[in-house]
């Protein structure tokens, strides 16, 4: 005689999940526009936020979550600054509708026959982070925009934008398939050294607007370093990126050009020399405000190419569907 062993059966799904299964199922189209919408707000956070120190209108709210004192947004007697400030406020709910919309269809997937687990991870730490960003803003605020929380408020996006490429980079893989192997570990450290390296040079230019002119209010603080230093310091940086860069572009030619590594390290290097190029003239100009937001925006393109370069250095690019799981 065979026991037969009682079965517990399966707990019920809670309301979001059965709310989510409702949902309809995205293509892989879908979630590769998704991934390229969270890494465009990503990097468009960066830029619109640099326009608001740039036209000193850091505290056109001063206070916050609230704009003012019994107002959660600008007031026409706010003036320009005001609206600039609660504009860029209003954005952060863009780039919280946009990760919310990414995560909600990757979780979709999950109850189909091609589940994007490998996306999950990425997705929610992109959705998580908005509302700390928020907060981090709003301490910007409180402590009436001191150099150093406006830096760490900067490069937390910063690190935003090389998640997203990472995403963006995932769904390109046909429903989830993991790509061989690069196979040469040398190109794949020199890949994550230049990497490493471009986050050094990033934070040493955020040390360099801190210490700069533009603190979005005219009373703020600036980081009390000396401007020369810091900058000379910083270009030492940017000079040791690109011969990096060319490194690893050669190293790749010297391999056999594996994948698209080749590719993705001269990608850099052309960012890299125009970042360089704005960074000497706005420098030698005294920093007029269109240069130094481009700059900002240079600094995103920069992330992205070091995040797709360091990820062209490791896999090879994915052409059909396998039936793992990406790590």
């Amino acid at each position: 005689m065979t026991a037969t062993l009682p079965t517990t059966p399966a707990p019920a799904p809670g309301r979001a999940a059965r709310l989510v299964r409702r949902l309809p199922l995205p293509s892989e189209l879908a979630l590769r526009r998704l991934a390229v919408a969270s890494l465009v707000t990503q990097a468009g956070i960066i830029v619109t936020g640099g326009a608001v120190r740039l036209t000193d209108s850091g505290l056109g709210c001063p206070d916050w979550p609230h704009c003012t004192a019994g107002s959660i947004a600008a007031t026409p007697e706010m003036g320009l600054h005001g609206a600039i400030e609660f504009g860029n406020r209003l954005l952060t709910f863009v780039v919280g509708a946009v990760a919310f919309a990414m995560l909600v269809a990757v979780l979709r997937t999950l109850t189909s026959d091609r589940p994007r687990r490998d996306l999950v991870v990425l997705s929610a730490v992109l959705l998580g982070v908005v509302p700390a960003q928020a907060v981090i803003g709003g301490i910007t605020v409180w402590t009436d925009l001191n150099p150093w929380v406006v830096m760490f408020h900067f490069l937390v996006s910063a690190v935003l934008v090389g998640v997203a490429t990472v995403l963006v980079r995932r769904t390109q893989r046909p429903h989830g398939a993991v790509p061989a192997r690069v196979g040469q570990p040398w190109l794949e450290r020199l890949g994550l050294l230049t990497l490493v390296v471009t986050a050094v040079a990033v934070y040493l230019g955020a040390v360099v607007t801190g210490s700069g002119p533009h603190a979005g209010d005219p009373d703020s603080k600036r980081t009390g370093l000396d401007v020369a230093v810091v900058t000379q310091v910083h270009a030492d940086s940017v000079l040791l990126l690109m011969g990096l860069s060319i490194g690893l572009y050669f190293t790749a030619r010297a391999v056999g050009s594996p994948g698209r590594a080749a590719r993705a390290a001269a990608v850099l290097l052309a960012v890299e020399l125009g970042q360089g190029v704005i960074g000497l003239v706005q420098y030698r100009l005294e920093l007029p405000e269109l240069l130094v937001g481009l700059h900002m925006l240079g600094a995103a393109l920069m992330v992205m190419a070091a995040t797709d370069a360091w990820l062209a250095t490791r896999w090879l690019p994915s052409r059909q569907p396998a039936a793992a799981t990406a790590h």
